[in-house]
Order: C-alpha cells, then sequence, then structure tokens
C-alpha cells in the first residue's frame, strides 16, 4: 500500500548495504548521494526522519499481513526477523544494523576487526584509571572536549565562591577510606580499581562510532579523553582580572539591570536623604571608595558581583511568552512547546510476539520437582561452585546435598519454630533470608527450603550497622509481608551487630525477628516417614523480590510459582540452556539476573554454577575470566562494570581464552552506556578467543523479570543492532538522527528479542497508555506468564504498574490480557529488535523535555573524568522546584583536589550539559570522598543522596547553583499601570464605588475628664504645680538588675535636681535660651532631671545613647554625628561617661578636640535659679528626637511645647494613666514613644514609672517579668528586643518562675513599642509562653510610630482586641490587598497596630499620585494629629523634603487638610467590632517602610518576608537579613551550626524564596551568629549590614554567587 518511491528507496539501501566491504566512508557517501540523490528534494534534516519512516513502516506492512493469520494485534517477531533477512540481498548484512535516518547503513568496514597491533595500541593508550565504566565512551568524551573547546572561545566569567580558610580542608589522601575497603563493594553507582588513575580510554583505536570523532576534529586520530581540551580560560585569577578591568566602567551609571525588566518611569517617593548625614558602617570605618550612587566599590566582593551580574546580563534563554494562572494574577511562566521540536511521525506500533514457549518433553513440572530428580538421579553432579577470596574453591554443592539440605531446612522451618500446637509458620507466610555475598550456597539451600516448605522467601541485604542507607524502608517491607523469621548463615549471625547482653538489636523500622540459623549442624533431622509435598507449579506465590523505588521506598514484586517456572522455561528456551553447562555468575544472587540464571534455572537444567564473590573481584577483577578458562564455561553472568574491571586489570595474560565461552550474558545491557563496555570488552579480548556474537546484553526489571535478551548465534556475520539517536530528539521522546551537531548522540545496542511466549508493545509515559509511533520512545509493557503478579499488599499501585491494557489510537484495547510495565524507556527496531535509552526511574522531565540521570552522569564524568570525582561517584537527581523538575549533581570530589580544580571541574560541567543536552544544571554540590550514602553493594543510595541534599545534611564542600539559568519559569516582570487619578469619580466619601480608607482616634475637644495638666501648656509648668501640690508623690523608680529599687523621684526631688541643673546650664555653660544641649546618658533618673533642667533654662535637650565602653570605635562616632548635627552647644552627661568620652580609645575613635563643652551633672552646684523660663508660643521647640532608621538614615524632628503637651495627653486618655497608677516600662529612653514613656509621662499623669533599663536583662532575662509581677503592675511596654530575649531566655524556666510565685494575672495591657510591621509569630509565642503564668493572651498587643508622628496608634484599655487579618502574600507585591483564608497558600498574617490615639485622624493615600485610596487598599498612611512632629532638623535646611512629609495635601477629594506622611505601607479595614464610642471599629494594618522595601522584577518586596521564609528554610538558620545589590537579592544568613553545615543552606535558601517568593537569589552570605547588626528597637540595620558586606568586613564562612 505504500507508494512506489518508497520502495525504491528501500532497494537503494538494499543495494548500499550489499555493497563489497572496502568501500571507504568517503565513497559510501559519495555512492550513497548519487543513488538517493533523485528522492532527495528535502534538506537533510527533514530526510533522517523519512528514511526512518520508511524502514518502519516496511516491517509494518509485514506485519499488518500477518494480522489476518493471527487476530491479536501483535506480529510475530520470527516471520518479521526473516522477512528482513530476506530483504537483505547480501546475507552477510542484515537490515537492522541501523543508524536511524540519514546514514542509515554504516558500512562494514567501520568495524575492523582488531589485529594484535591495534589492540596494542589500545593498552598504550588506556591507562590504570579508574572510572565509572557505566558511561564510559570515547566518542561521547570527545563530543564533551569539543562542546567544551566551544565554549572557551566565548569565555564564561564565573566568580569563585568565596570561603573561610577552615572550610578549605587541605587532607591527606589517609584521611580516606582505602578503595577497596568500603562497605561491601561498589556496584552499581561506582567504579574500581585504583583511584589515583588517570582517565581510561574505553574502545579500541578504530572506533566504530570513529565518524563523530571526524566530524567534530577533521581529523582521523580519535582523540581519548585524557587529551582533553584545555577549556574555561587559565583559571579564575585571569577570569577575574578580565572582569575587573571591565568593572570601573560600570559604576558610574546606574547600576545593571539584571532582571530583563526596565521601568521607563518609575517614580521614587523621596525619602529624606539629603537631610541626614550618612552613619559610618558599624564595622569600623572602613575607608571607603564612594561612587555617585553612594556604593563602596574598593572591594573584593563589588568586583565578584559585578562578574556577576556581567555573567547573568548576557542573554541566556529566549524570553518566553505564555503564563498559566497560578490562582492569581502573579502568573508563572508556562514553558511553550518549540514549535520546531520534533514530533514522532511513523505509523502506529504493533506489539511484537515472541517465539512460541515451546515445552519440551521433559522439563519438570514444578522447580522443587527438578531438584528432587536431580538430587536423587545425579546425586554427585555438581550444582554450585564458592570461591574464597584468593580464588580458590571453598565448596562444592552437588545436587544431592541441596536436596537434602533443603529438605532439612524445610522440616526445621515447618516443625521446629514454635509449638506444635501453634507453629511460628506455617505453609503461605513469609520468612526473610538474610545471608552475605560469599556465600551462595547457603543461601540456596535456605531459598529451595523455603520452596519445599512452601513457605515465601524474601531475600534482603545483610544490615550491616543500625542505620544502613534504605535499612529502614526494607524493615518497612518486611513489616508489611508480616515476616517474623530471618533465616540466617552461621557466620552472618555472628557477625551482625549485638547488644551488650547478646541479643541481635531491632533495627530501624525492622519488625521483631527470630534469627534462624540454617547451617545443617544445627538443625534436627527429618523422620523417615516425613516428605516435602511436591507440587506442580500454580499461582501461589513463590517468592518475593524487593525494588528501591525512585523515592527510596522498597516495594515487594510477588512472583508465583507458574511465573518462576516459565521464567526459567523461557530463559533455558531462549539461552539454548542444557544439562550440565558450567556457568560462571559474578552477580548478586539475592535478586535479578543474578538469581534468575544462577539459582533458579540453573537447577531446572542441572547446571553447575561457578558463583565469584564481590569480595574477590575487588581482589583480581579478572577472576571471572580465569574462572571461564579454568572451567571451559559456556556461559557467564556479567554487568558491565565486572568487564571494565576486567579491561582496567588486563596485563597481556598469556593464558586466557575465551573460546569456550558461548554467551556473555550483559545483565545491565539495559543501561544505553553499556554498549562502550561491551565494545572495548571485544576489542582486547576477541584476540584471546571472545566471539562478537557471544556478547548478549540483556534487559530486565523487578517487575516483567527478563524483558528481552539477545539470544546466541553461531552466524558470526551478522553484528548486532545499533542506533545513533539523536540526544535532542529523545528528550522529546522522538527517534532521530542529529544531522546537524553531532556531538549529541546517544549509541545504543540491541538488547535481543522479545522473550519467548511474551507479547511486547511501548506505550506513552504518562498519561493513559496509549501505543506509540515506530518513531516514538514509550515505556516498554510485557504480557506473559513469566513476570511478577503485583506489589505485595499495595493493591493500588499494582493496578497501575501490573495491570496495563495498552489502546489503540481508536480508544480500544489491543487485548484482552492486561501487561506489565517494565520501568524500561526504549523502543522495538526492526526486525523485532528491543532497545533501551533509559529508565522511568532516572528520568527527569524539565520544562516538558525528558533528561534520563544515566545520559548526565556520562556526560559529566567525560569531562576530565579522573583528575577530579572519586571513583566516579557521582549520583544526578531532579528536584521539584517552582512547578518543575530542576536536575542536582552530586559527586564526590577526589581528596588532594583544589578549590581551583573543583571550581573549574564544575563549571566545565555546566558548559558540558548545557552543550550536549540543552538543559541548565540547577546545582552542582561536591562532596567529600567516601561520604555519600552507600548501597549494600557501595553504589551510590540516590534516594537516600537526594534526601540528605533536601534537608540539608550532605554537607557538600562546594556548592554552584545556577538558578539564572534554570529557571525560565518566572512570573512576567510587572509594568505599573498609571493609578485612578482625580479625573475618578469622588461621591461623598466614596472613591470608585468604595468608601475612603480614614479613621481617627476620638476627638479631645470632646473628652471630659477633670484633668488638671490641661490648665498647663507646658510640662515645665506641669511638674511646678506637682512639686507644690503632692512634693512626696513617687513619680519614678528605677530598678537595678537583681529587681531591687536603684533609685527613685518624687515631684519636689525631681524639681529640685531640674532647678540645679538650669543654674549649671546658666553659670557654668554660658547657654542662651533655645540653645541645643546633648543629654549622653545612660537609661535611668539623671537623664529625666537632665531633660527638666533644660526645659527650667530655656535650653533645647537631645537624648543621645551614650557609647558602649566595650566598642567605642563604632559607637561613638555616632554619638559625636548627632551632637554635630544637632549643633548642640554644650553635652551633659555623668563623670563616667566624661572620663570615658576624653580615654585614649575614644580619641581613636572621633576627633576628640571638635566637642562642645562637656558638663558633668553628677557634682551640681546647691543654689536655684532666679527664674524659671517659661516659653513665650507653645508652638516654640521643646526637645529634638533623634534616631538612625533602618536604611541608616540619621533623621532628628523638631518637637513643639505644644505637640508634647498634647502628646502625654492622648497617651494619658488612651491608657487611662491617674496618679494612682504603676506603669512598668523596660524602654529604650532615647527616642520616639520609648523616651515619651520613660521622660514625660509620668509628669503629665502623676502616674508612678516603674524604670527597667533593658541593658540589665542581659545579666537577668526575668527582671522586667518579675518586676511587673511584683508591683502588680497593670500597664506595661517593652520593646520587641525585649520580648524576645524573655521568650528565648525563660522558654525552659516557666515552672521555676512559677515557683518563685511569678503571677502576670493582672496585667491588663502589655504594649510593644516599634516602629514596624507587627511580629506577629513573637508576640505570639510570647502569650503562649507566658499563659501559665496568668497572662491573658489579649493582653499583648503593639504601636506604631514613625518620625512624623511618634505615636500613632496604642492599644490602651478600652476598645476590641487587635484583630488578624491573613492576606494574600503574592497581591502585596503588587501592591494589592486581597484577604483569604487562614492557611492558604502564600497567605501571610496581619494584626492591627493597636488602636488610633485620641486626636489622631488618618487616611491611606496612593504615594505616588497622593490620591485617597478605599477601605481595604494599599497606600502610604498618612496622619493628621495636634501631637505630629513640627519638621525635620536639618544642617541643609532641606525644605522640599521636609514640606512634603509633614505638609502634604491630597491630589483631589478634601485638599483643604495638611497631613504628615509616615513613609509606612498599610491599609486600613472597617470591622464588625465597635469602639468606645459605639461606631464601628476601623483596624490599621502596617505592611512595612517604603524606603525598605525593595522594587525587584517591578514588584515591592518587603525583606521580613523572605526572611521569614528562609530562617524557616534550616533549622541551622538563626537569623536572616536581606538586601539588594544592582538588582541581585543578597541573602545573608547567620548560621548555628557547625562550619561543615554552610554550604547546605545555600540550595534550601535559593529553593525556598523561589518557591515562595519567585525570585531568584543572587548571592547567599554565610555567616556566624551576630554579625547581623541589629538596633536598640530589635530592627536589624540591613543597609549597614550591606556596607560591611560590600566593603568585605564581615568574614563570612562562606559566600556563593548563584549563576
Amino acid at each position: 500500500t505504500f507508494g512506489k518511491k518508497n520502495l525504491d528507496i528501500l532497494i537503494i539501501f538494499e543495494q548500499l548495504q550489499s555493497q563489497d566491504c572496502d568501500i571507504t566512508q568517503k565513497g559510501y557517501e559519495k555512492k550513497r548521494s548519487k543513488l538517493i540523490g533523485a528522492y532527495l528534494p528535502q534538506p537533510p534534516a527533514a530526510n533522517g526522519a523519512a528514511a526512518v519512516r520508511c524502514r518502519l513502516q516496511h516491517s509494518e506492512g509485514a506485519a499488518r499481513r500477518m494480522l489476518r493469520t493471527a487476530n491479536i494485534g501483535v506480529c510475530d517477531i520470527r516471520e518479521a526477523a526473516a522477512r528482513e533477512r530476506a530483504a537483505s540481498t547480501a546475507g552477510n548484512r542484515p537490515l537492522f544494523y541501523f543508524r536511524f535516518g540519514v546514514d542509515q547503513a554504516l558500512p562494514q568496514e567501520r568495524r575492523t576487526p582488531v589485529t594484535p597491533s591495534s589492540s596494542s595500541r589500545y593498552h598504550r593508550r588506556r591507562s590504570s584509571g579508574s572510572r565509572d565504566e557505566r558511561y564510559r565512551s570515547d566518542v561521547h568524551t570527545e563530543a564533551v572536549q569539543a562542546a567544551l573547546a566551544k565554549h572557551k572561545e566565548r569565555k564564561m566569567a564565573v566568580p569563585m565562591p568565596s570561603k573561610r580558610r577552615s572550610l578549605v580542608v587541605q587532607t591527606s589522601m589517609d584521611a580516606y577510606t582505602p578503595p577497596d575497603t568500603s562497605s561491601g563493594s561498589e556496584d552499581e553507582g561506582s567504579v574500581q580499581g585504583d583511584s589515583q588513575g588517570t582517565p581510561t580510554s574505553s574502545q579500541g583505536s578504530i572506533n566504530m562510532e570513529h565518524w563523530i570523532s571526524q566530524a567534530i576534529h577533521g581529523s582521523t586520530t580519535s582523540t581519548t579523553s585524557s587529551s582533553s581540551t584545555q577549556s574555561g580560560g587559565s583559571g579564575a585569577a585571569h577570569r577575574l582580572a578580565d572582569v575587573m578591568a571591565q568593572t570601573h566602567i560600570e559604576n558610574h551609571s546606574a547600576p545593571p539591570d539584571v532582571t530583563t525588566y526596565t521601568s521607563e518611569h518609575s517614580i521614587q517617593v523621596e525619602r529624606p536623604q539629603g537631610s541626614t548625614a550618612r552613619v559610618a558602617p558599624k564595622y569600623g570605618n572602613a575607608e571607603l571608595m564612594e561612587t555617585g550612587d553612594g556604593v563602596p566599590v574598593s572591594s573584593r566582593v563589588s568586583a565578584k558581583i559585578q562578574q556577576l551580574v556581567n555573567t547573568l546580563k548576557r542573554p541566556k534563554r529566549p524570553p518566553l511568552r505564555e503564563f498559566f494562572v497560578d490562582d492569581f494574577e502573579e502568573l508563572l511562566e508556562v514553558q511553550q512547546p518549540d514549535p520546531n521540536q520534533p514530533k514522532p511521525e511513523g505509523a502506529q506500533m504493533l506489539a511484537m510476539r515472541g517465539e512460541q514457549l515451546g515445552v519440551v518433553t521433559n522439563w519438570p513440572p514444578s522447580l522443587e520437582a527438578a531438584l528432587q530428580r536431580w538430587g536423587t538421579i545425579s546425586p554427585k553432579a555438581p550444582c554450585l561452585t564458592t570461591m574464597d577470596t584468593n580464588g580458590k574453591p571453598l565448596y562444592i554443592l552437588t545436587y544431592g546435598k541441596l536436596w537434602t539440605r533443603s529438605m532439612k531446612v524445610a522440616y526445621n522451618i515447618l516443625h521446629k519454630l514454635g509449638t506444635k500446637q501453634e507453629p511460628m509458620v506455617r505453609p503461605g507466610d513469609r520468612v526473610t533470608l538474610v545471608f552475605p555475598n560469599n556465600d551462595p550456597a547457603a543461601f540456596m539451600v535456605a531459598f529451595y527450603g523455603c520452596l519445599l516448605a512452601e513457605v515465601v522467601p524474601v531475600p534482603i541485604e545483610v544490615p550491616l550497622t543500625r542505620k544502613d542507607a534504605g535499612s529502614q524502608q526494607i524493615g518497612f517491607l518486611l513489616g508489611s509481608c508480616g515476616v517474623t523469621v530471618a533465616l540466617t548463615s552461621d557466620a552472618c549471625h555472628k557477625g551482625l551487630p549485638k547488644s551488650p547482653t547478646g541479643e541481635i538489636p531491632q533495627f530501624k523500622g525492622w519488625p521483631k525477628l527470630l534469627w534462624f540459623v540454617t547451617e545443617s549442624k544445627h538443625l534436627s533431622k527429618p523422620p523417615r516417614d516425613w516428605f516435602p509435598h511436591i507440587k506442580d507449579a500454580n499461582n501461589d506465590t513463590a517468592y518475593i523480590e524487593y525494588k528501591t523505588c525512585k523515592d527510596g521506598s522498597v516495594l515487594g514484586v510477588t512472583v508465583t510459582r507458574i511465573a518462576l517456572l516459565t521464567h526459567c522455561q523461557a530463559l533455558t528456551q531462549a539461552c539454548g540452556y542444557t544439562e550440565a553447562e558450567t556457568i560462571v555468575n559474578v552477580l548478586d544472587f539475592k535478586k535479578d539476573v543474578g538469581l534468575w540464571h544462577g539459582i533458579l534455572t540453573s537447577v531446572m537444567n542441572m547446571m553447575h554454577v561457578i558463583s565469584i564473590p564481590y569480595s574477590l573481584m575487588k581482589v583480581n577483577p579478572l577472576s571471572w575470566i580465569q574462572k571461564v578458562c579454568q572451567y571451559k564455561a559456556k556461559v557467564a553472568c556479567v554487568k558491565s562494570r565486572d568487564m571494565h574491571w576486567a579491561l582496567v586489570a588486563h596485563r597481556d595474560q598469556r593464558d586466557i581464552n575465551l573460546s569456550s565461552l558461548r554467551m556473555l550474558i550483559v545483565a545491565d545491557g539495559a543501561n544505553p552506556w553499556s554498549i562502550s563496555s561491551c565494545d572495548a570488552f571485544l576489542n582486547v579480548f576477541q584476540s584471546k578467543g571472545l566471539r562478537q556474537e557471544v556478547i548478549c546484553p540483556c534487559a530486565s526489571s523487578p517487575e516483567a523479570l527478563t524483558v528481552a535478551i539477545r539470544r546466541p548465534t553461531d552466524d558470526s556475520n551478522q553484528p548486532p543492532g545499533r542506533g545513533v539517536l539523536s540526544m535532542h530528539g529523545l528528550t522529546y521522546g522522538v527517534i532521530r538522527v542529529d544531522s546537524e551537531e553531532k556531538l549529541s548522540v546517544l549509541t545504543v545496542q540491541d538488547v535481543g528479542l522479545v522473550m519467548p511466549g511474551a507479547i511486547m508493545c511501548s506505550v506513552k509515559p504518562d498519561g493513559i497508555p496509549q501505543l506509540c509511533k515506530t518513531d516514538e520512545i514509550g515505556e516498554l509493557c510485557v504480557c506473559a506468564i513469566a513476570t511478577g503478579t503485583s506489589y505485595y499488599g499495595l493493591s493500588g499501585m499494582t493496578k497501575n504498574t501490573f495491570e496495563v491494557f495498552p489502546m489503540t489510537s481508536s480508544g480500544g484495547p489491543i487485548t484482552e490480557y492486561p501487561f506489565i510495565r517494565t520501568g524500561l524507556l526504549g523502543f522495538i527496531g526492526p526486525g523485532g529488535l528491543v532497545f533501551v535509552i533509559g529508565k522511568m526511574d532516572g528520568l527527569m522531565v524539565v520544562s516538558g523535555r525528558r533528561h534520563n540521570a544515566d545520559d548526565i552522569v556520562a556526560t559529566a564524568l567525560a569531562v576530565e573524568p579522573m583528575k577530579f570525582v572519586y571513583r566516579g561517584r557521582i549520583a544526578v537527581f531532579s528536584v521539584s522546584v517552582l512547578h518543575d523538575e530542576r536536575i542536582v549533581i552530586v559527586a564526590e570530589q577526589r581528596p588532594d583536589s583544589t578549590e581551583e580544580d573543583s571550581f573549574q571541574w564544575m563549571s566545565r560541567v555546566l558548559q558540558a550539559i548545557d552543550s550536549i543536552h540543552q538543559v541548565g544544571v540547577y546545582c552542582l554540590a561536591l562532596v567529600p570522598a567516601n561520604t555519600l550514602p552507600k548501597t549494600p553493594l557501595g553504589g551510590i543510595h540516590l534516594s537516600e543522596t537526594k534526601q540528605l541534599f533536601l534537608e540539608g545534611s550532605l554537607h557538600p564542600c562546594n556548592v554552584l547553583m545556577c538558578p539564572h539559568t534554570c529557571v525560565t519559569n518566572l512570573p512576567k516582570p510587572r509594568q505599573k499601570q498609571p493609578e485612578i487619578g482625580p479625573a475618578s469619580v469622588m461621591v461623598g466619601n466614596l472613591v470608585s464605588g468604595k468608601r475612603i480608607a480614614q479613621a481617627s482616634g476620638r476627638d479631645l475637644g470632646q473628652i471630659e475628664d477633670n484633668d488638671q495638666a490641661r490648665k498647663f501648656l507646658f510640662l515645665s509648668e506641669v511638674l511646678q504645680w506637682r512639686a507644690q501640690t503632692t512634693p512626696d508623690h513617687v513619680l519614678y523608680t528605677l530598678l537595678n538588675c537583681r529587681g531591687t529599687i536603684a533609685n527613685s523621684l518624687t515631684c519636689v526631688q525631681l524639681h529640685k535636681r531640674a532647678e540645679k541643673i538650669a543654674v549649671m546650664l546658666m553659670e557654668r555653660g554660658h547657654l542662651q535660651d533655645g540653645d541645643h544641649v546633648a543629654l549622653v546618658y545612660p537609661p535611668g533618673i539623671d537623664l529625666i532631671a537632665a531633660f527638666y533642667g533644660c526645659l527650667y533654662a530655656g535650653c533645647v535637650p537631645i537624648t543621645v545613647r551614650p557609647p558602649h565602653p566595650q566598642n567605642i570605635a563604632t559607637t561613638l562616632p555616632t554619638v559625636k554625628m548627632i551632637v554635630e548635627v544637632s549643633r548642640s552647644a554644650c553635652l551633659m552627661t555623668t563623670q563616667l561617661i566624661c572620663k570615658l568620652l576624653r580615654s585614649r580609645e575614644a580619641a581613636a575613635a572621633v576627633d576628640v578636640r571638635t566637642w562642645p563643652p562637656v558638663l558633668d551633672t553628677d557634682d551640681l552646684p546647691k543654689k536655684r535659679p532666679a527664674q524659671i523660663y517659661k516659653p513665650s508660643n507653645p508652638e516654640t521647640l521643646a526637645y529634638l528626637d533623634f534616631s538612625v532608621s533602618t536604611t541608616g538614615m540619621l533623621a532628628g524632628v523638631k518637637m513643639s511645647h505644644a505637640a508634647t503637651s498634647a502628646f502625654c495627653r492622648s497617651i494619658k486618655l488612651q491608657c487611662e494613666l491617674y496618679p494612682s497608677r504603676e506603669v512598668a516600662i523596660c524602654l529604650d529612653p532615647y527616642c520616639g514613644l520609648g523616651f515619651v514613656l520613660w521622660c514625660l509621662c509620668s509628669v503629665y499623669s502623676g502616674h508612678q514609672s516603674i524604670l527597667i533599663p533593658p541593658s540589665e536583662l542581659e545579666t537577668n532575662p526575668a527582671l522586667w517579668l518579675l518586676a511587673v509581677s511584683q508591683y502588680k503592675v497593670r500597664d506595661t511596654f517593652c520593646s520587641y528586643s525585649v520580648m524576645e530575649l524573655c521568650t528565648k531566655g525563660l522558654g525552659s524556666q516557666t515552672e521555676s518562675l512559677k515557683a518563685r510565685g511569678l503571677d502576670l494575672s493582672r496585667v491588663r495591657t502589655c504594649v510593644v513599642v516599634a516602629e514596624e510591621r507587627p511580629r506577629i509569630a513573637l508576640t505570639q509565642s510570647f502569650s503562649k509562653l507566658f499563659k501559665d503564668l496568668g497572662l491573658h493572651p489579649r493582653a499583648v498587643s503593639t504601636s506604631l510610630g514613625c518620625r512624623v508622628n511618634l505615636a500613632i496608634c496604642l492599644q490602651g484599655t478600652s476598645g476590641p482586641d487587635p484583630t488578624t487579618v491573613y492576606v494574600d502574600m503574592r497581591a502585596l507585591r503588587h501592591d494589592r490587598v486581597r484577604l483569604v483564608e487562614r492557611g492558604s497558600p502564600h497567605s501571610l498574617p496581619l494584626m492591627e497596630s493597636g488602636k488610633i490615639l485620641p486626636g489622631v485622624r488618618i487616611i491611606i493615600a496612593n504615594p505616588e499620585t497622593k490620591g485617597p485610596l478605599g477601605d481595604s487598599h494599599l497606600g502610604e498612611i498618612w496622619v493628621h494629629s495636634t501631637h505630629n512632629a513640627s519638621g525635620y532638623f536639618t544642617i541643609y535646611g532641606d525644605e522640599s523634603l521636609q514640606s512634603d512629609h509633614f505638609n502634604s495635601r491630597l491630589s483631589f477629594g478634601d485638599t483643604q487638610t495638611i497631613w504628615a506622611r509616615t513613609g509606612y505601607l498599610g491599609f486600613l479595614r472597617r470591622t464588625e467590632l465597635t469602639d468606645a464610642n459605639g461606631e464601628r471599629h476601623d483596624a490599621l494594618y502596617v505592611v512595612g517602610a517604603l524606603d525598605e522595601a525593595m522594587e525587584l522584577r517591578g514588584m515591592r518586596y518587603h525583606p521580613i518576608d523572605i526572611e521569614t521564609s528562609v530562617i524557616r528554610a534550616h533549622k541551622s538558620i538563626t537569623e536572616c537579613a536581606v538586601f539588594t545589590w544592582t538588582n541581585l537579592l543578597v541573602v545573608v544568613v547567620e548560621l548555628d551550626g557547625s562550619e561543615q553545615e554552610a554550604l547546605d543552606l545555600v540550595p534550601l535558601v535559593t529553593n525556598v524564596v523561589l518557591e515562595e517568593h519567585y525570585l531568584i537569589v543572587g548571592v547567599v552570605v554565610v555567616v556566624d551568629i551576630g554579625v547581623i547588626p541589629i538596633n536598640s528597637r530589635g530592627e536589624k540595620q540591613r543597609m549597614h549590614l550591606r556596607d560591611g558586606f560590600l566593603a568585605d568586613q564581615l568574614d563570612p564562612i562562606y559566600v556563593a554567587y548563584n549563576m
């Protein structure tokens, strides 16, 4: 039915294939193009697919014809193969020696038989390397080198991470376990041989894939991996130098944007920059070179960051368009399928039927029957020979002994465990078999003993320690199988870990087991009349084989007796086994191919198995070859690793002769990389009698048992099938040849034909099991009797794997029988040959493309392999981050490798994988040699490694993350929309349909109270009045660290001290009224007296925190700066601080000569002033309030007398303060509300303030709470730092505090004084912790102050409790408020910041347009109040700033009122609650400060949100701070743990920020505890930290620059 053209092409191919063998490559190409030219109008890229199509259809046409004869939708393999062979005119070249696509048939020339000379050349080129043999392929190595050479041209500048000295461990080789003493022996994931070796070349010098190297190098010599192209420049030093040369150019312009988002017109909200001098960084006054934007650039760090920025500016991946909605407007990009991606174009495949299972007459009815037969008729026939570690036969088990001992074991299991009435084990029960790898005889006896007793053996590995990798999961399997008895050998029993009493401990996660030793001498003889019941094979379970899944869980695959028998029959037929053949087995005999051939099928055919233990292979890798020669073995079962070892150890052994071998079964033939071992092995041993057709790769899986095996043939002219496939095509699941780029190809060999009696097809790996097309890769599925039947005890998983019904495109099943998923990915090629390209377990789907872990490992190992990776130990897996899989590579580095080596290797691996697989690596981690968790045979335990990586306990010594390259599905950067302008409709109090967000506290004018203080305009007058009317009333009590009263002041004492100080200011200081005086006092009574002294003298006080005696260098410059900026005419302090200011340390930190006059108030004059100053106008200045903001800005605000009195009155009313009250204050008294509560409120309201300096809590954390309890205080104020200190310091002491009588039940309000978003987690944990001590949960609340108004909200006594709402964090980034349910993803709890104070009005305005906003809209909080500050006090008098912050008007609506802008983002929300005045209550929620917020990708992020996520990421992160630098996000974490953990944090921090905030972290800095600077209010000083980081002053443990 298909056209003439296709047939013509076929005939041409047959002509090509039947050419004489001497055609050269060039001649072949020429001839081919001439013959085929007429038919190929299309470009070569397309014709590849066409050729595949016509070839594959050819075999289908035949298959369709067959369909009429067989009603089942499958084609018979023998007919197909015969037809293929007939189609090939010259029989020496079967059609299925194929490479898909353009070069359909490779000329015979390429496979030159190896002559002695070329094999000796092979020796010269091969050096004694040890590298993972699974992945050795010279061709691939060359491809990698070529790819790297390309990269060399466009030099990558990758900044090296910075590492603290102590982390760079230069260990000697002795510190590591020598190669051959690791537990068990290495298997799958590792490589043997001496670990100092250099790379091994794996193939003969005349290479069958020679054409690739020609395509790459244009030369005929095939370069080996050792002559690798040097790429990556000459080390990081040069690369850094290159970048440094370009660095300074960047700095004067605006910092470069690396987020591909540029905002054309971003409106910046001005913050008071000009007005304030910048505080010197906390870390010493390092000389900083400042650039235009106030950024130090002198340092190494900024050069590295600049380098990172330059690298990231290179366009990497094309921008993507489509987005999917992540249940919100913030849309994650969804990878659009590339329109040019290859799609399968073949017809639907047909299922392939294996040959019929021919039942031979004398085949036994069950395996036990076979054992009985041989045990009785040939008792002397050898069954199994075991070897000692010298390679000498240790023991020969005959069929007679096997039969009698197995019977003995069967009898004892059934009759000697438990009692006669209650036997422990009954037929059908499961028992586990625990035997070491060097004792196959004991295992075999126990296994057959179980079969005879009709109990179900579950063979497992010997647990070596209580905490073996994966051992716990094995325990779960045993538990779920209901295993109570473990059979083991004497030696193994002695070797198990024991408790001091000699008992075998229960292993972690294991059920309680009875250990039963199966050695004959320990067993009782069965009575003469006892005989096992030998039945025909039936559907009872014969044994359970364990299987470890990708996630580390262990499942048990059940195999029935009939499946067991049928499988043995199928293997016997496929391999042509005959009686008494000798077979050498190197494989693990407890499971998989080793068990099937070496324990089961061998007994069915009375074969003799020579078992080679791993311990012997480690000592003598040639042992198996020697045994083949010695015993003239016909068959050997090996893995490609064993062939590789033999190559490495082979030193022209004279006496080797492999001509007896008729079949060399390669058990891991399903790994596509096994082909290179097979080729190399053939190359060397062909001269020793090994025939090419002897090598028989097979594919197997725990579920489907043997899936396919290459049959041994006698026809040496029939080379095996090969396919050279495009890796790019494979990532889309399509079979293609890579005609453009010959670098990325995968050469696969066939694993033979479908098993006798089985039907095979391939289905799409995910979704419904639909049949694949002929040129499509799918999961192979098998329908046969000889397979597993279920996962023990897991019906759901069983259904998905063991009961699959493949569907045709029309939607019907192809048969009524279920198929089994094999877990292998591949296709059925021409002639029914099965090709496997990888395993489902190794599959990583990255943005829609499929990559195989093994292929990535192969590429990584091809990069200067043995110079670097320790014994080829490398693990590749994917982790899911931000809705996609991300590839992680973990390798063990050799003990002697330097930092430079490892970094060089890592950057080259990234480049190689990018070139060959076109996929980015998310994280590359190097760990010290021998530290990855091992499987029982010494390979890498993958799932355990992944688990360690994810929980941050892998402890790598080097990490390179490349999120910038890999993560291409971030949301679109936000484009700012113009907000509603004045044109929007405003009706009454509605703006665009919403109530305007405005609220106010109670009206001061309308509150009737008998407030005597209201009669006075000035605080100084209130004090005088109190001194006259209640002279002995105590206003202040100061406590020391022991909780006893250190000092107290009555009204009259305070008044008299203030008078003396006023005299001193006038006489000694010669000050005029209006002069500024700096008060530098520790928290206490002196400070208060000095403040009122200034008021009495008419001076303006400024309170300043004294320098810290232990840290003068960083704290004194701040004091000096405030004194200078505030233009203080004089400085008052105590004698102690006077001395400190004149000390030598002080002289080193600042210029001491420029201090204003210093007055020491410890020595006061004895006289009273002539008169006390009374200000002429309440609007004159009362005091200045200076504070350093978290962004490092120093701002002083002016407080008038009127504002001060209004402030005190507002607080008095809110908190109901009267002279009879006592209030405990644990705050710093230098600025804001802290100062007002400490110094002013008591004088105004007359209540007693109990003062507790926060610094005293460092010696006695319970001081504040004990005072609150002892004085029966109802109202108390503290800061977040105090609350944190109590939570951390007293967490474990609540019981002892209770015993000391601590009682907090009287506390009515406990207010945290703050200028930030309420820290809800801290207040809640504080409330929970002290609930037992009587603290009412509703007592704790917060306040809000800022520079323009020192207290806007304060909870107070009346009014509803503070409410909490949950908002969507993603909406906040877009400046929107979206309320969500508690616990919903991305929800952020916000607590109301307390009640609005009396006399305060609030409105929410758009910071850019200054228009009013509606209820529940996010905007800047504006405030109007009588106690607003009256402006900034600045030297520069920058009026525009001041007028904006203190005198703003709305752009529409109420344009008359003058508001002050707080600089905080927040929103108002009308609640259902009612206020004290009966109105509905408006709650104010603060989100964060505008000048702290970071603009990234057009969105607004608040540092605290990112920091909260990061702190949750790992138990060792105690604190975190983030800041931006040239659009890179820098995350600094404090590590509480050993420095070895530092690098674990890098991937975890990167992951969590990506997942929760859709941001890529640019730099991760790991520092010691206490490095992140925190101010007295407990706020992080992120800008100081940034300056310290850029000036290289943090002494970080590790700095990672994410690529």
